[in-house]
């Protein structure tokens, strides 16, 4: 199972294993991390799985869709390197992958 690091404002980081098939939001939800609310549930429509993938990471996890890009302007602090969490599924290649919580959601 790949490892991925949540790191809240703070610092502080939580490293969770994800099962393979799973979306990051899901790996945050389950193990309760601070600042993933994920209010609907993963349908793409709240914007309250936002975080920040470095772009490094962005060939391994895909580009974002429209849809995910239209969902993004409803997310506070939004950067180039914003994502919604439950739109990224896990695969055995996110081993090591950091996800930093925006402050706006703790």
């Amino acid at each position: 199972m790949p490892s991925i690091t949540y790191i809240q404002p703070g610092g502080t980081h939580v490293v969770i294993d994800v099962p393979v098939g799973q979306t990051v939001m899901e790996g945050a939800v389950q193990n309760d991390v601070n600042g993933i609310v994920a209010e609907c549930g993963g349908a793409c429509s709240c914007a309250t799985c936002h975080a920040y993938i470095d772009k490094s990471w962005w060939p391994t996890i895909g580009e974002p869709d429209e849809l995910e890009l239209d969902m993004l302007e409803f997310a506070y602090e939004t950067r180039d390197d914003s994502r919604l969490t439950c739109q990224v599924v896990v695969h055995e290649s996110f081993d090591g992958l950091q996800i930093r919580i925006p402050s706006e959601q703790v």
